[in-house]
């Protein structure tokens, strides 16, 4: 019998909830849907000096009890995908479904740890204007201009203690590959053929770790491939909700009859 659980999205770095617009709109009539900003982005309260995958786990729990969901097919790219394994690892009972998608589920190495540290370093000494006019490569060579100015945007409206907070506890994150074996809910694992920040070849071997775990790869978009590639990106997802035996409302109502906004 289909249960009825949320949907969990969480965010990637150096940009906000407002990333996952494209999935809000899709599914917000097809069950509860919840994407938190993680601490000190999108106006939510300062995370202090590091923001840990973990200490945003625990966020993104609280923020589920906060909503009564109890169960959720929870997704996360990049950075969200390293807490989202922090969160598999810890509230495995919360736990409905795992999407894992433009992510890895290795530590930094000492060179990319020192990378976060220059970068933290920089942004509290400069703030975040040099991020937003020249961010990483979020999206791919071919994206439209309008696209890239949404994203830069969105990095500018954040705090640069923030970025910096979430660029340590990036780095100081460990390794939860030994973790895949034990995650033992429906996971889909999604990478782009385009994302030159964490490439396929990262992504990729986690749908091998995990047990009964599915791979998709969206072809032709860079990192950010919720966006960039938006309507296979819900494709896919919707699919693996299903799979998740999780019960969709029909109509887009609720349960109680009431729309969803």
């Amino acid at each position: 019998m289909p249960v009825e659980a949320g949907l969990v999205l969480i965010h990637a770095f150096p940009v906000d909830s407002s990333q996952w617009g494209p999935q809000v709109m899709a599914f917000r009539h097809d069950l509860p849907v919840l994407a938190p900003d993680m601490p000190g982005f999108g106006g939510t309260m300062d995370a202090g000096e590091v923001m840990t995958m973990e200490a945003a786990a625990d966020y993104v729990a609280y923020q589920m009890r906060f909503s009564d969901m109890t169960k959720a097919v929870v997704v996360g790219l990049s950075m969200g995908g390293y807490i989202a394994l922090a969160f598999a690892k810890k509230y495995p009972e919360l736990l409905q479904g795992l999407v894992l998608a433009n992510t890895r589920s290795g530590a930094d190495d000492d060179a990319g740890k020192d990378r976060r540290k220059a970068l933290a370093d920089r942004l509290k000494a400069e703030g975040n204007g040099f991020l937003a006019d020249a961010p990483p490569p979020l999206l791919s060579a071919d994206a439209p201009e309008a696209m890239w100015d949404r994203v830069k945007r969105v990095i500018r409206s954040q705090p640069a203690e923030a970025i910096a907070a979430a660029a340590l506890g990036m780095g100081a994150r460990p390794d939860l590959t030994p973790d895949l074996a034990n995650i033992k809910v429906p996971t889909l694992v999604i990478t782009s053929s385009a994302d030159t920040l964490i490439p396929p070849d990262a992504t990729k071997p986690m749908a091998e770790q995990i047990p009964g775990a599915e791979l998709a790869v969206i072809e032709g978009v860079g990192h950010l491939s919720n966006i960039e590639g938006a309507e296979e990106f819900n494709r896919v997802l919707r699919e693996f909700i299903v799979k998740c035996d999780v019960d969709l409302w029909s109509g887009g109502t609720s349960p109680s009859g009431e729309g969803r906004g």
